[in-house]
């Protein structure tokens, strides 16, 4: 193994417990009990589980079910649904190389989305949203679709609805403004500025912010965080994805939250605690746990 490869070292605990509200356990090395144990020693005490497409829905269900600390979202990625529709020659997905099914092929995957967020383990509805960084203009249309029917599918059962918005800022706002937004929606590694951040909050729209905050080019992120009200901000690790800084490159996991937590409160300019109190309080509010 490389350095580049090596997780990080334990960052210093935190005193103040809070959740990683936004993590992929089925994407990183080692078992989802070792990844618990790793972050509850930090103060990490509670995760989210996010699903990407059926499978690892079904997947982030079953490891909520048997672990109480453990919180699933259930969805189809933006990407995701034109796969689905159009296929995937290039196999670019976990599922590999595949045929489009078209639309028939998108409500059957809707319909276990649906099923699934029916369960008292499963707290929101997403990854779902808009990606115009890697669908051509040929998939937009299935996105949307795919995007409007999570609205739907969250707020029959009650659920939170997190986004995945990635330049696609003001499409995004316009579709939950037209399907009218879920009372709880989260957006998941806010990616907006200030100026959409003070929208978001008009709206009551939890900002989840990310490892890339502490990025050095990310001087917008973090004015968003500077003017997000303190009860609206949510913090998570999107791991395996988005090491926080000096780390950036190398596998990150829910213990590496304090990282990003001290970061964010140096921000705000607040004490550690005091923002780890908020977002913990804010998480269970948003995920209504």
């Amino acid at each position: 193994m490389t350095a580049k490869d090596a997780p990080p070292p334990l960052p210093e605990p935190l005193l103040v417990e809070v959740a990683d509200s936004h993590t992929h356990l089925d994407l990183q090395s080692g078992t989802v009990e070792e990844a618990l144990v790793k972050a509850a020693a930090v103060g990490v005490t509670t995760v989210v589980q996010v699903g990407c497409d059926v499978k690892s829905s079904q997947w982030a269900a079953e490891t909520a079910a048997a672990h109480e600390k453990v919180h699933a979202v259930v969805a189809l990625h933006p990407n995701e649904a034109p796969r689905i529709v159009l296929g995937d020659p290039d196999g670019r997905s976990r599922q590999g190389a595949r045929d489009g099914g078209g639309e028939a092929a998108l409500d059957d995957a809707l319909g276990e989305i649906d099923r699934l967020a029916a369960l008292p383990q499963v707290r929101g509805v997403g990854e779902t949203g808009l990606d115009f960084f890697r669908t051509g203009p040929e998939g937009i249309a299935a996105q949307e679709r795919s995007f409007r029917a999570h609205i739907e599918i969250a707020k029959r059962h009650g659920k939170a609805l997190v986004i995945h918005d990635r330049e696609a800022h003001a499409d995004v706002l316009r579709v939950l403004e037209e399907e009218g937004a879920p009372e709880r929606t989260v957006f998941h590694c806010y990616s907006g500025d200030a100026a959409m951040a003070e929208i978001c909050a008009a709206k009551g729209y939890y900002m989840s912010f990310a490892g890339n905050v502490t990025f050095k080019n990310a001087q917008p992120l973090r004015d968003a965080l500077a003017v997000a009200p303190l009860e609206l901000v949510l913090v998570e690790t999107d791991a395996p994805f988005l090491t926080p800084a000096p780390f950036r490159g190398r596998p990150n996991a829910p213990y590496l939250i304090p990282v990003t937590v001290r970061a964010m409160a140096a921000v705000r300019g607040i004490g550690e605690d005091e923002l780890a109190e908020a977002i913990a309080v804010n998480t269970a509010r948003a995920f209504d746990y």
